[in-house]
């Protein structure tokens, strides 16, 4: 069995600066992709980044060049450093992660993480 937990998330000031991170744990045989969606209020959950085993970025167009994916394989853990806040970053945040468990080691399947709240705000 495979689990997310992530954490980070808060009330920041437009301006500001947060980071989030994304643990997995349990029966784990490999990890590949990881990324970061988010769901505002009345919106739909839309794809924020991505980073692939190797290391590959990929951030949508409207965060670009403010936030900043990461991963620490031998933590497991994937992190989304977010700077230069706006009002319109404010949403649920949810960390995406393709792995193969240790019972299954030729099957991938997606985890999702719980959720964690940002609010921006002045």
């Amino acid at each position: 069995q495979v689990q997310l937990v992530e954490s980070g998330g808060g009330l920041v000031q437009p301006g500001g600066s947060l980071r989030l991170s994304c643990t997995a744990s349990g029966s784990i045989f490999r990890i590949y992709n990881m990324g970061w969606y988010r769901q505002a209020p009345g919106k739909q959950r839309e794809l924020v980044a991505t980073i692939a085993e190797g290391g590959i970025r990929n951030v949508i167009g409207s965060v670009k060049g403010r936030f900043t994916i990461s991963r620490d394989n031998a933590k497991n853990t994937v992190y989304l450093q977010m700077s230069s806040l706006k009002v319109q970053d404010t949403a649920v945040y949810y960390c995406n992660v393709d792995i193969a468990s240790m019972s299954m080691p030729y099957t991938i399947s997606t985890y999702w993480g719980q959720g964690t709240q940002v609010t921006v705000s002045s």
